[in-house]
């Protein structure tokens, strides 16, 4: 009798499991999922995703196995964010910019100028934003895993040094197909052209475009300053790189496959970060090195001529993402 009253009770209890969405690990089940990002094959990010898809392979005993594809070989963000939504890719490594199609609050941490330094940016996406952002995120089927870094952003050209706002006009400037990074630029008087990043080389080379503005290890790992005379080091966005993936196979999996994958994106991301900052370094070092001419932005200018975008797109984010930024920020 006491038997049957466990077995009872058990089967019970895994109903219940199963009515609350609960996956299970089904032996010898193996879960494949696609990851894919723009990044070249010695970019952090590529390195680290890497490094963590082994870590989980092993931690699951092979049971999740994700392949990395990087350098755009399965298309841009937005390509990876719509592929998302119709089920041909499972996880990808965005910048938020590639997201805005989605919805547009999703960018709220491209505000420019918005943090100053690496620790604040840090603090607003590990906390209250990126927080915030993952609301938004679930809404559009998609479950933000962690926040790497893609480093602040610069500016390069081949017409001529851009130190004040006046150096800048007239010039266009390659952005990514990013409704507010579009009007940052036009505000401060260049001609934003959006492309793809896979393209943006080429166009430099082709003088399609005069210019472009990207963080140093992306400068530097896609060889943009062999085609370039000028860097400016703006600083006018720090944007992150969001380690996500598609909600259904997110559910698909059994929790303690999640709960694998949560924990080795989150441990790997402070190496991630280090490697940026020192990749950044090095690049630095060597672009000069190659003779192209380094220049300071006068922030400040800047700074005064784009506040209309922070007016503008406040009505865009709400308070509280436009608050949430601000509170990191001190802006």
């Amino acid at each position: 009798m006491k038997k049957r009253t466990f077995v009872i009770v058990s089967v019970i209890l895994v109903l219940i499991l199963i009515a609350s969405g609960a996956a299970f690990a089904a032996p010898g089940k193996v879960y494949r999922m696609r990851n894919a990002h723009t990044q070249a094959p010695d970019h952090p990010v590529h390195i680290c995703m890497l490094e963590a898809a082994e870590k989980i392979k092993e931690r699951t005993k092979g049971a999740v196995l994700i392949e990395v594809f990087p350098s755009s070989q399965l298309g841009g963000d937005r390509d990876v964010a719509e592929g998302f939504g119709i089920g041909t890719i499972e996880m990808g490594i965005f910048g938020t910019g590639g997201l805005q199609v989605l919805d547009k609050r999703l960018i709220v941490e491209e505000l420019p100028f918005a943090f100053p330094t690496k620790d604040k940016a840090y603090a607003a996406v590990d906390g209250d934003l990126g927080r915030l952002v993952n609301v938004i995120l679930l809404e559009q089927g998609i479950v933000g895993l962690s926040y790497w870094e893609s480093g602040h952003r610069h500016i390069t050209n081949s017409v001529r040094p851009i130190k004040a706002i006046g150096d800048i006009n007239g010039l266009t400037i390659r952005v990514p197909p990013a409704e507010m990074r579009i009007d940052t630029f036009k505000q401060v008087g260049a001609l934003p052209t959006p492309m793809p990043l896979a393209e943006v080389f080429t166009a430099l080379q082709t003088r399609v475009v005069d210019g472009q503005e990207n963080p140093l290890a992306t400068i530097y790992t896609l060889r943009f300053f062999e085609v370039q005379k000028y860097l400016t080091l703006s600083y006018h966005i720090w944007g992150s790189f969001l380690v996500a993936i598609a909600e259904k196979p997110w559910n698909d999996l059994p929790e303690e496959y999640r709960k694998i994958i949560l924990e080795e994106v989150e441990v790997i991301k402070p190496k991630q970060r280090q490697m940026i900052t020192e990749m950044e370094a090095k690049a630095l070092e060597d672009i000069k090195a190659t003779g192209i001419e380094i220049n300071e932005l006068d922030i400040a200018e800047f700074q005064k001529a784009v506040s209309p975008i922070w007016d503008k797109y406040s009505e865009v984010f709400g308070k509280e993402l436009v608050d949430a930024v601000r509170k990191y920020a001190g802006n």
